[in-house]
């Protein structure tokens, strides 16, 4: 398996992302949802590196989602 390949669809790097601030933090929110779900079921079965590469996603998706969360349109 490529070790870029996104584990779930909706953690795909390849998609774009939305125009309007709301969409993408919809798709990264979408994204997280979808890797803690990967995430306990590859601790039900025990897949140590799929799960390795699930947490790096999570990570990389977390951080975008709280990226999307800052307001925009601020003025200096």
């Amino acid at each position: 398996m490529n070790a870029y390949a996104p584990l779930t669809p909706r953690a795909d790097l390849s998609r774009p992302m939305p125009d309007a601030p709301g969409a993408r933090l919809d798709a990264a929110t979408a994204a997280v949802a979808s890797l803690r779900e990967e995430e306990r079921r590859l601790e039900r079965i025990g897949f140590e590196t799929p799960l390795a590469r699930c947490h790096q996603q999570l990570r990389y998706w977390s951080f975008v989602r709280a990226l999307c969360l800052l307001p925009t349109g601020v003025r200096a």
